[in-house]
């Protein structure tokens, strides 16, 4: 599987953040609408995401639940009939929720981030550090703390759950 560490966080101000993530970045900004179904799973968040009508994305991921950079390992699969795919996963899976989001991406490195408008949750910004095969999850643990202090996120702005938590908790 491929693997991440990543870190979710709370933002105040969404254009505070997009100038200090636009000084760092290398690429970006890229603007992406998301629509993420959840499906019931035994282990770990499968969801179908929506590109576009005749483009998808399944995606298995393994991620613990903390506020800490933390390792995610995931699979993802494409698919050119998402409609279907989602009819049949509901059928056999059961649909967990959905959540929608308006996603601005920018790269900074082997860093991906992305500036959330989450559909009733507000704004967010995530880092996902994209680890080689020959990295630990601690080298980029490193890259997120240095990233985090690079852009001004703090301790208490970190956010433990995935999307899909947060919403079934309102």
């Amino acid at each position: 599987m491929n693997r991440n560490v990543e870190i979710k966080a709370r933002v105040a101000s969404r254009e505070a953040i997009e100038r200090r993530v636009r000084d760092l970045a290398d690429e970006g900004p890229v603007t992406l609408v998301q629509e993420d179904t959840f499906f019931v799973c035994p282990r770990g968040r499968l969801k179908l995401r929506r590109l576009g009508a005749t483009e998808g994305e399944l995606i298995y991921y393994e991620r613990p639940d903390s506020a800490e950079p933390k390792e995610s390992r995931y699979a993802v699969c494409r698919t050119p009939d998402p409609e279907g795919l989602a009819a049949t996963l509901s059928l056999a899976l059961g649909v967990r929720g959905v959540v929608r989001k308006s996603r601005t991406l920018y790269l900074v490195g082997p860093t991906r981030i992305h500036l959330d408008s989450v559909e009733r949750l507000g704004e967010f910004v995530e880092l996902e550090v994209v680890l080689r095969p020959d990295q630990s999850a601690s080298d980029g643990a490193a890259v997120a703390r240095d990233l985090m202090a690079r852009l001004g996120i703090s301790g208490d702005q970190l956010v433990r759950e995935a999307y899909i938590d947060l919403l079934e908790a309102l």
